[in-house]
């Protein structure tokens, strides 16, 4: 018989002998547990027996480990008021570590059904057992077995991928391993990761998610995972029916390889969606606790996020769920860091968004995260909810003024020059003021929400006909081009073009101040044939396209050498913003700006420059290792440039990087004509 168990740690914790069960609702009147066998019958039933301060528990004598259960919250049930209580709808343990099946999309799910007349909702009284994913009892948390790479942030090169996009189509992986998390320790994967040179691989959400309805609806999945219903469990879709222990090994071959791991997680909705949605786990246990409503109609969802739902980061259970969530994926699984989708979320009220939030705050100071890298998405679709530039010291955050700002100068936009140079600066005017330095902004030409960067030099237009939206989904606006062509051409003249453009934007992301990302496959040219927001397209469309390795070796080399370069030249990577106040022994200033006739830049020519150079010097206070000096030169006109460099006392400017071939090895004492739209970097080595 069940006796009464701890409310002070939530969800399933067992023991030697047996299993305390704790559910957080302040609504509740009854909860019953709900036990099933592995086909998923259910085979017992019964009622948690006490309750403390809203946490409904109860001590189950024999309950093992791998035992499958769920929730029924019997409770008030008035949909227009914000009550969803109906004990007919199985739910999720928001603490379960492991989830066993899949949802099924089936009226069963629903906790309403419009009644004949269709004026009021009424009740739906169908059991959704046989449709719902379980709750499984694992065994009690321990600490993960491998040892953190700890890098520095001024060090750290971002890897973004998808688990299933990156593997399914690999050639090198066996059935087993595609779309699993046992495809990204295949030793021929981490190989790849470390020849390429980044430091952290950056996991799209691989917290458990279900289909979007429409998408069923459809015949469409989705691939990208924003969509969660539960945030301790894995996705079991990229489990592969191994457990808990196949992201732990994952985390550990990773580390082994001298990498680390950041999650993307989404604390902002859930899959409950909106008002219509489906009845899973939060809505039906304590709707207002986990909700953000409107405070004169409970009933109606407020939607900061695009996804139907808010979860309310000012209730004190959301905090406690967050952060239990962050501990677990940190101290258990093993995790670096995380990146947090629509992260202004976090920091909202009724009022508005605060770095201040008690959320935001819990997060950068509790011992067990906040030595983690913690990177915040700093925008939702709510009102005021553009906000990069306005979290704390702990947070770096995604930078799109990079993105679009990079993109609008290397495909011609006029008055570009002086707002990349400040993307090349690390953005100081954004994140200074808050005592950050570069490492704050996390920079980024592409990233999995838009044109990859093949795409984005090759269309101009979305083409997202195959999500079923009417092409009405995606960026509008892409700051893209297409050089003459929508998407594949013939053309030899337009595809190298393409090519020269494609590692101009790398370059100046691997050269620039702050944290570069790379999306998987922009090192080879992968292409998602024009589709800018490729969420429902688990498919090749939203895989990558491997093959893009052999029509083209030589980019990918040059993206390797270009991460290189950065990793071994401390210039290219201060932790501090130059401002040009620091001087060497020959007058130097630390940061500089030239035109490409090797003379300062006057405002005029900031408005209408095709072509500069950034000069980077050591000074005392730079480290002793690298360059001496970085020359970074610049030029987007269709015709060849002129540059020069100031002269020096018995060195000479060695070429680092150059997206032209032609390029010499060494400083011409003329100078240098610099080939049409392309980017080179010199250097001065140490004495």
């Amino acid at each position: 018989m069940i006796q009464p168990g701890s409310p002070d740690l939530l969800g399933a914790r067992p023991d030697r002998e047996g299993t305390n069960f704790a559910l957080y609702s302040s609504v509740a009147e009854r909860v019953e547990l709900c036990l099933f066998d592995a086909s998923g019958r259910e085979t017992d039933r019964m009622d948690l027996p006490a309750c403390n301060e809203s946490v409904w528990h109860g001590y189950l004598p024999g309950c093992p480990v791998r035992q499958r259960y769920g929730y029924r919250v019997h409770g008030p049930y008035d949909p227009a008021t914000g009550l969803r209580c109906n004990p007919a709808k199985l739910l999720i343990d928001p603490y379960a570590r492991l989830l066993d099946g899949e949802l099924q999309w089936d009226p069963a799910v629903f906790d309403f059904l419009p009644d004949t007349a269709g004026t009021e909702l009424v009740i739906n009284p169908a059991d959704s057992a046989a449709c719902v994913p379980k709750s499984v009892v694992t065994a009690a948390d321990r600490p993960p077995e491998s040892v953190r790479p700890n890098i520095d942030w001024a060090d750290t090169i971002i890897y973004e991928l998808n688990v299933q996009g990156f593997t399914r189509q690999h050639p090198d992986l066996t059935e087993a391993e595609r779309g699993r998390f046992r495809g990204l320790r295949n030793s021929q994967v981490l190989e790849y990761l470390q020849a390429l040179g980044i430091t952290s691989v950056e996991l799209m959400p691989v917290q458990a998610f279900i289909d979007e309805a429409a998408l069923h609806r459809r015949g469409l999945r989705n691939l990208w995972g924003y969509n969660s219903i539960n945030f301790f469990s894995p996705a079991n879709r990229y489990l592969g029916g191994g457990g808990l222990d196949e992201f732990r090994a994952m985390i550990a071959a990773i580390h082994d390889a001298g990498l680390e791991v950041i999650l993307d997680v989404a604390y902002n909705h859930t899959g409950e969606s909106d008002f219509f949605g489906p009845s899973l786990s939060l809505r039906g246990i304590d709707n207002l606790c986990y909700y953000r409503t409107l405070p004169d109609n409970p009933g109606e969802y407020i939607n900061d996020t695009g996804c139907g739902n808010t979860l309310d980061a000012d209730s004190p259970v959301v905090q406690r769920l967050v952060l239990d969530s962050l501990r677990y994926w940190s101290g258990t699984m093993g995790v670096d860091g995380f990146r947090f989708d629509l992260a202004t979320i976090l920091g909202r009220s009724l009022d508005g968004f605060s770095a201040e939030h008690p959320l935001l705050q819990a997060i950068a100071a509790d011992p067990a995260l906040r030595d983690l890298k913690l990177i915040a998405e700093p925008w939702d679709p709510g009102p005021g909810g553009y906000q990069l530039g306005q979290f704390g010291s702990q947070w770096r955050e995604w930078n799109d003024r990079y993105r679009d700002s990079a993109r609008r100068f290397w495909r011609g936009d006029q008055h570009q020059a002086g707002e990349l140079a400040q993307r090349l600066h690390g953005s100081a005017e954004l994140f200074e003021h808050s005592g950050r330095g570069p490492t704050a902004s996390v920079n980024f030409i592409s990233s999995h929400d838009g044109f990859t960067l093949a795409d984005n030099c090759a269309f101009e237009e979305r083409h997202n006909e195959a999500n079923g939206e009417d092409n009405q989904d995606g960026h509008r606006h892409n700051f893209s081009r297409n050089y003459g062509a929508e998407g594949p051409t013939r053309d030899l003249a337009i595809n190298a073009l393409r090519r020269r453009q494609r590692l101009n934007l790398l370059a100046t992301l691997l050269l620039s101040q702050g944290i570069p990302m790379l999306l998987a496959g922009d090192e080879f040219g992968n292409s998602q044939d024009g589709n800018n927001n490729a969420y429902a397209q688990d498919n090749p469309t939203g895989w990558l396209d491997w093959s893009g390795i052999a029509a083209d070796p030589a980019f990918l080399e040059s993206v390797r050498a270009l991460i290189r370069l950065r990793l071994g030249t401390p210039l290219l990577r201060r932790p501090h913003y130059a401002h040009g106040n620091h001087h060497n022994a020959a007058g130097w200033p630390d940061i500089d700006w030239r035109g490409a006739d090797g003379q300062p830049l006057s405002h005029e020519d900031w408005l209408t420059a095709d072509a500069f150079t950034k000069l980077l010097t050591a000074t005392d206070e730079d480290l002793d290792k690298g360059a001496a000096a970085v020359a970074i030169l610049i030029n987007r006109a269709e015709r060849p440039m002129h540059f020069q460099l100031p002269a020096t006392a018995g060195r000479t400017w060695q070429l680092l990087f150059s997206g032209s071939p032609e390029t010499p090895a060494h400083w011409p004492d003329t100078g240098l004509t610099l080939a049409p739209q392309n980017i080179a970097c010199w250097g001065l080595l140490q004495d």
